[in-house]
Parts: C-alpha cells; structure tokens; sequence
C-alpha cells in the first residue's frame, strides 16, 4: 500500500482530531480539560498503530507503559 503525501497525512490526522474533540468536549465541563486533551493523544496514537498494522506492519498494538494518573487524583 502506497503512503499519501504528508500534507495529506496532516490533514487526515487534524480532521480526525477535530472530530474526536467534538465527541470528547462534553467531558471538559467537569474540569477534566488536561486528562481529555492526554486521552485524546492516545486514541490518536492507538489509531494510528492500528492503521498501520491493518496494512501489514507487524507491530504490536500498545497502550502508554506509565499509567495516566486518576481523575481524583
């Protein structure tokens, strides 16, 4: 599978993000902005391992290795 420009890449990436903000912002009224913007980043890199192994890259799939701190904390 051929790899589009990185213009391109760009692009696809902050649409994705505008659109993962749309559906996370209802978590920022409970002042939770920095955990919604931390697991914001994951989902879009988690995406983004899955794209690449869904198109033939044997990598694992994995999640941060430091657990993120609790809300509460």
């Amino acid at each position: 599978m051929e790899k589009i420009p990185q213009e391109q890449y760009d692009k696809a990436k902050g649409q994705f993000r505008l659109g993962l903000n749309s559906i996370m912002n209802c978590f920022r009224c409970y002042g939770m902005d920095k955990d919604v913007d931390e697991a914001m980043e994951e989902i879009i890199a988690l995406t983004e391992q899955f794209a690449m192994r869904v198109r033939g890259a044997d990598k694992p799939i994995k999640v941060r290795e430091t657990p993120r701190r609790k809300p509460t904390e």
